[in-house]
C-alpha cells in the first residue's frame, strides 16, 4: 500500500514536525535487543525468519509429483494492486496460471496473498475486495488527533475489519492443508524496534490452528499493509528470554517493496534447494518505469515524490538482483507491471472507478497472454 500514501506520509510528516511539542506516544513495556534476538511468538520457533538470516533459516516448497516449482512474488502498490487481482484472474481465465509453490506479499501484496496462494476458487473473492467500492472506506474519518496523539492519521479499525471479514477459521484450515503438502506461504512485515524485514510464515501459523493462531494470521496481514503515519502499526505478543513484550510492526514495504528470495540467497547465488527448476513470478503492482514530471515547488510534493522515487528505486533494484540471480542459475524469471503511459489515478486513495479499470486492463493483459515479460524495464 506504500505508493498510496506517499504524498499522504509527506504530508503528516510535516504536519508532526509543525507540532512536534503535541506529539506523544503510548507508553510501552521496554525490551532489549538481546531479548528480541531470541524472541518467539505463541510460544513457538520458526513462525517468522529475518531477510537478513543465513540462507540456511529458510525452507522452500518440495513437491515429490514435479520436478518444477513456481514462486509468486506480489508488490505493494496500495490501490494499484487492483492491477495483480486482475492479472492473476485473467491468468485463470486463460488456463495457464500455475498451482504456485511459494506466495509471497507485501503491503497490498500481504492482503491478496493468501487468495492467490489458495487458488482461483478466491479470484471472485480478491476482484471484489479491488472493485467492488470496499476498499474506499478504509481512508474515511481521517483525524489529525490521531497523529497528534496517537500514531496514524486513520485508525485501523476498519483495516481489520476488512481483513477479518474474508480471512477466518476456513481460510486459515486451507492454508494449513496447503502448508502440510509443502506449499509455503510468505507476508513481510517491518519489525520498527529492530529496522529488520520480517517474514512471516503464514501456513506454519495456520497450521497451529488455535484462535491466537487466527488472530496472529490476521494481525501479520493487517501490520504489512499499514502505512507508517496513515494507519497506526500493529502491535504483536511476544516473548524473549522469559520476558513478555509486544513488537511494532508496519508496511512490509518501508524496508522490502517486494520479497523474492531472501537477500542472503541472492547475494550468494546459492540454487535453492529442493528445485531441479524454479520459475520465478514478479507481479508488481506499480509503475516501475521511470517518468517525468514537473514537481511543484512545494514541501509536500517534493516528500510525495521523494518517496515514490525511493520505492520505485528499491522495487527496480531487487527485480535486477532477481534477474541476474535467474539467470547465473538457469531459472525462469517473468515480470509484469503497470506500463509507464497507463493513466495516473485522479486523486490519493482507493478510488473505486479507477481500481475498475486497473483491474480490467490487468485482466485484459493476463488474459491474451501479455501480461508477462522475461526482460528488465
Amino acid at each position: 500500500m506504500r505508493q498510496t500514501g506517499a504524498r499522504l506520509i509527506g504530508s503528516l510528516a510535516l504536519t508532526c514536525t509543525l507540532v512536534l511539542g503535541a506529539c506523544t506516544s503510548v507508553p510501552r513495556t521496554p525490551y532489549t535487543a538481546a531479548e528480541a534476538s531470541s524472541s518467539r511468538v505463541l510460544d513457538i520457533d520458526g513462525l517468522r525468519r529475518y531477510a537478513d538470516e543465513p540462507v540456511t533459516k529458510f525452507s522452500f516448497a518440495k513437491d515429490a509429483n514435479t520436478t518444477t516449482s513456481s514462486y509468486l512474488a506480489l508488490s505493494g502498490g496500495g490501490a494499484d494492486g487492483a492491477y495483480g487481482v486482475g492479472v492473476l484472474n485473467g491468468w485463470s481465465a486463460a488456463g495457464t496460471r500455475p498451482n504456485f509453490s511459494v506466495v509471497s506479499g507485501v503491503s497490498t501484496g500481504g492482503l491478496i496473498a493468501p487468495f492467490a496462494f489458495l487458488g482461483r476458487q478466491y479470484d471472485d473473492t480478491l476482484k471484489e475486495v479491488y472493485t467492488s467500492g470496499i476498499a474506499e472506506s478504509l481512508l474515511n474519518d481521517p483525524s489529525i488527533m490521531r497523529v497528534l496523539f496517537g500514531s496514524g492519521l486513520f485508525g485501523n479499525t476498519r483495516l481489520r475489519e476488512l481483513v477479518a471479514r474474508y480471512v477466518g477459521p476456513e481460510i486459515l484450515a486451507q492454508v494449513a492443508r496447503e502448508n502440510a503438502r509443502g506449499r509455503r506461504l510468505l507476508i513481510v512485515t517491518t519489525d520498527l524496534d529492530t529496522q529488520r524485514t520480517a517474514i512471516w510464515d503464514m501456513g506454519k501459523i495456520a497450521a497451529v490452528g488455535t484462535p491466537e493462531a487466527l488472530k496472529l494470521f490476521r494481525d501479520v496481514m493487517a501490520a504489512s499493509a499499514s502505512i507508517p503515519l496513515v494507519f497506526p502499526p500493529i502491535m504483536i505478543d511476544a516473548e524473549g528470554q522469559g520476558r513478555k513484550f509486544q513488537e511494532m510492526h508496519v508496511d512490509g514495504g518501508v524496508t522490502a517493496p517486494v520479497l523474492t528470495l531472501p537477500e542472503a540467497m541472492l547475494f550468494q547465488g546459492s540454487r535453492v534447494p529442493g528445485a531441479a527448476k524454479l520459475d520465478i513470478y514478479i507481479l508488481v503492482n506499480k509503475k516501475i518505469e521511470r517518468n517525468f514530471e514537473l514537481v511543484s515547488n512545494s514541501t509536500i510534493d517534493v516528500a510525495s515524490r521523494s518517496l515514490s522515487a525511493i520505492t520505485q528505486s528499491q522495487t527496480r533494484s531487487i527485480i535486477f538482483s532477481t534477474y541476474d540471480f535467474a539467470t547465473r542459475n538457469q531459472l525462469g524469471f517473468h515480470l509484469s507491471y503497470i506500463a509507464r503511459d497507463y493513466p495516473a489515478p485522479p486523486s490519493e486513495g482507493f478510488d473505486t472507478a479507477y481500481m475498475r479499470a486497473l483491474y480490467q486492463y490487468g485482466y485484459e493483459k493476463a488474459a491474451s497472454g501479455q501480461a508477462w515479460t522475461s526482460t528488465l524495464p
